[in-house]
């Protein structure tokens, strides 16, 4: 889809594929990819290549499950990030595995990823997060500040961790630690630190279920958010139904 596969799966199973792969010693790359970063990995082919890598891909933007069931192969649902932080979060704290969170809006007075690792530990019982890092911007290109990240990370030892910091930065931090921690799994989750903690809110539940919390969004944030999906995205979600139409056709 849009040059990018997407696995047919539904947010049990996406949990479940996790799990197995944890307890088996696997650690793993999750990407869910939206209209945005369709847009963005057709510009670049070495960002397709970051996306076409990972261990699990599932549809985060309603378009993509609406072109699936255009183009004749649907997938069974709309899986998003800023879902699986909470599935993934209930099932770990069952199975007493350990979490981090990396990113969050940098903010000393409100500390966003410490908020939401208080919110995970409340609403879970038995959760163990054991990193709540927001590193300062930059961090990724100095190497000091990457080694104390990398050390933290070795020493926490997590089974999962929520790396919010936007496509394309989550993932290819996601795929230089990795490096570190062979056996942890990376959830890259945009926005959801934030979600969680508070500091930003998400859609309405209805929202959410027509495909209009790109909507909310715009209206949340105009100024960062308003060119990016009238200028780029609609054109992509357009662009991505009619070629799911002509890929239809196309099939006897």
């Amino acid at each position: 889809m849009g040059g990018i596969g997407i696995d047919p799966v539904t947010g049990a199973a996406a949990v479940a594929r996790v799990l197995d792969a944890i307890e088996a010693g696997r650690g793993g790359h999750i990407v869910t990819p939206n209209v945005d970063i369709l847009a963005a990995a057709r510009r670049s082919r070495a960002l397709r290549a970051v996306v076409g890598a990972a261990d699990l891909v599932t549809a985060d933007g309603a378009p993509l499950v609406w072109a699936s069931r255009v183009a004749g192969t649907p997938l069974p649902e709309r899986v998003a990030g800023s879902d699986l932080v909470w599935s993934l979060a209930e099932a770990a704290a069952q199975r007493g595995l350990r979490v981090a969170l990396l990113g969050g809006t940098p903010d000393d007075a409100a500390r966003p990823t410490e908020r939401a690792a208080r919110v995970l530990e409340t609403r879970y019982p038995g959760l163990k997060v054991v990193g709540a890092w927001c590193p300062p911007m930059g961090f990724d290109r100095d190497a000091a500040l990457w080694n104390d990240l990398a050390e933290r990370l070795a020493a926490a030892a997590p089974d999962l961790v929520y790396v919010g910091l936007g496509f394309p930065k989550q993932e290819l931090v996601s795929v230089r630690l990795r490096a570190t921690a062979p056996q942890t799994w990376f959830l890259g989750c945009g926005a959801s630190i934030d979600f969680i903690a508070g500091y930003r809110r998400r859609a309405p539940k209805w929202m959410q279920r027509t495909g209009t919390e790109w909507l909310f969004r715009m209206c949340s944030e105009p100024r960062r958010l308003v060119r990016r999906y009238l200028r780029d995205d609609l054109p992509e979600a357009a662009r991505l139904l009619a070629e799911a139409a002509q890929d239809r056709r196309r099939r006897p």
